[in-house]
């Protein structure tokens, strides 16, 4: 379950021994860290923290994944209609001229 916060964030709903509580998990990343002082830098050149970083980069990679799989069920089920829908319509006994003919 997913709701909102003030600040327009999603969180998602989760669940600890049964009882549901909003908030973060707590993950542990190994990086080097060469990579960690660079990515500090251009954390403050954002004005964020390398947690907001990696946070707002994992949030965007969730919710394009989630478009694309939107994207490809709609498609299909389109594809499905199509399929579903389909008739033979006989065989064509007119002529394109007859359609614009004046009288």
């Amino acid at each position: 379950m997913w709701v909102g916060t003030k600040r327009t964030e999603v969180k998602r709903l989760a669940h600890n021994k049964g009882f549901p509580y909003y908030g973060y998990m707590n993950i542990t990343l190994s990086l080097d860290e060469k990579i960690v002082k660079e990515v500090r830098k251009i954390a403050v050149e954002r004005d964020t923290t390398l947690t907001g970083l990696v946070r707002d980069y994992l949030e965007q990679l969730a919710e394009q994944h989630s478009a694309t799989g939107r994207k490809r069920r709609e498609l299909e089920a389109l594809r499905r209609s199509f399929e579903k829908y389909q008739f033979k319509m006989g065989k064509r006994t007119w002529k394109r001229e007859d359609l614009y003919e004046r009288s």
